[in-house]
């Protein structure tokens, strides 16, 4: 048996702007558009992100994020914070990455740069 791994789903209160926003962050190109649905990847390959209409507020703290390894953290954390995402204080304390959030309070990690 083969498996392929094809998104990671992200429910959203708002998937094309949301999805508009990371396909931004990324650079990624949009894949499917629909009225509840909105899916980028990083052109050919996979997986990619796929955002899905959920009409229900956010209860607690993601148990799944992102972690994205830059070749300069400091850079693009400030790119990202430009961007609309803001550092977010999950009681990590001292660590060599940044946690951050999106538009909608989704938490991912900006590791440090590669080869640390």
């Amino acid at each position: 048996m083969t498996l392929e791994w094809r998104n990671v789903i992200v429910h959203s209160a708002d998937p094309k702007a949301l999805g508009q926003w990371w396909a931004e962050a990324l650079g990624w190109v949009v894949v499917h558009v629909s009225d509840v649905e909105f899916a980028i990847q990083d052109r050919d390959r996979l997986p990619g992100l796929e955002f899905v209409l959920l009409d229900e507020p956010r209860k607690a703290k993601s148990r799944l994020h992102l972690d994205f390894v830059p070749d300069d953290q400091d850079a693009e954390v400030a790119r990202l914070e430009a961007h609309g995402a803001r550092r977010v204080d999950i009681g990590q304390g001292e660590q060599p990455w940044v946690v951050m959030a999106d538009p909608e309070g989704n938490e991912f990690c900006v590791l440090g740069r590669r080869g640390q």
